[in-house]
């Protein structure tokens, strides 16, 4: 279009300087519409990820009380055991034969030879008492039991001259039966004098005091110069020394009511103790009692377990598994 079109049209051209301007002005609304779209576009990526990060937390939030509010139950699948019926009961261990020693005679303890932890045999001497009182007793008895002797004597042969003269009929039978009764209380009164003498022999017998069984000494409750009664009652705490025997040992169980029936005579025992870790002794039922305790409600089983080694300690706590296969189709878990 040539310039007098434009002055026809009244449209004034425009200069260079004015065109430069109105480009750049183009050029900044373009920009700043961009601008304003990435803003806005970010502004919509990030309230779509506030949103569906809320999403997945409520989710989140949702599946984790649910699984904390589930309540899980350990469960086991019960079978038919074909081993039996197995028990492991605490249990006792104590000697096969466990017997105080006390003294019969009275007197003061001379010397001793056997100490905690000797090994003896039986017969063998274990102490000795010094008895002054029993010694002057049984010097007494001997005299008592020589005067009789000699009274028996005198007895005899007087009862021998009134028989000739009973036969001569110079005494009467009278006087001859009272000789006779004379002749039979000597007699009677050695026997008794014999029977004192040998009592205090006995006794004094018992100076020696020797093993009854073969064990193993485990107490010794006397010194050289004690006074020691005789008789003491028996018990363990007035005892000279208490003797067992280790080998075998027993171990007493108390089986409770309900498992009673199981338990029969010569089953297998299996003894474990927690210091012998890896170490199992097996022993057998020697014993069950007939009753059920009425306090506990158990039935006291004896176990009779070997111990040659001497590894098991009496009176030690021990545990006794007993395997029973008298039930049939027992469940096991």
């Amino acid at each position: 279009m040539s310039q007098e079109r434009h002055s026809q049209l009244g449209i004034h051209p425009l200069d260079p300087g004015e065109a430069g301007e109105l480009l750049k002005r183009r050029q900044i609304v373009r920009r700043t519409r961009l601008i304003v779209i990435i803003v806005l576009v970010l502004l919509a990526v990030g309230a779509a990820r506030t949103v569906i990060s809320r999403v997945f937390n409520a989710r989140e939030l949702q599946a984790g009380t649910t699984e904390r509010a589930r309540q899980y139950v350990k469960t086991a699948v019960a079978r038919s055991s074909d081993t039996g019926h197995t028990l492991s009961l605490p249990g006792t261990l104590q000697g096969y034969v466990q017997s105080p020693i006390s003294a019969r005679a009275g007197g003061y303890l001379k010397r001793w030879h056997k100490d905690i932890g000797a090994r003896v045999e039986k017969g063998e001497l274990l102490a000795e008492l010094d008895t002054p009182e029993i010694d002057q007793q049984l010097s007494q008895a001997v005299a008592a039991r020589q005067q009789a002797a000699s009274s028996l004597e005198l007895a005899k042969s007087t009862v021998d001259r009134w028989e000739a003269l009973r036969k001569k009929d110079a005494v009467s039978q009278q006087e001859l039966d009272e000789r006779r009764s004379g002749f039979a209380q000597a007699r009677s009164n050695l026997a008794a004098a014999d029977a004192n003498v040998e009592r205090l022999r006995q006794v004094e017998g018992f100076k020696r005091i020797v093993a009854p069984f073969a064990g193993v000494i485990t107490r010794r409750n006397v010194d050289v110069g004690d006074l020691v009664d005789p008789g003491a009652g028996g018990g363990a705490a007035r005892a000279l020394f208490m003797l067992s025997q280790t080998d075998p040992l027993r171990v007493y169980i108390n089986v409770p009511q309900s498992y009673s029936n199981l338990i029969k005579q010569g089953q297998k025992v299996v003894v474990t103790q927690a210091e012998l870790r890896g170490q199992k002794f097996d022993g057998k039922v020697a014993r069950v009692s007939p009753t059920i305790d009425p306090m506990t409600r158990s039935v006291t089983v004896y176990v009779q377990v070997p111990n040659p080694g001497n590894t098991l300690r009496g009176g030690t706590f021990a545990t006794g598994r007993v395997v029973s296969r008298t039930l049939s189709n027992v469940l096991a878990v």
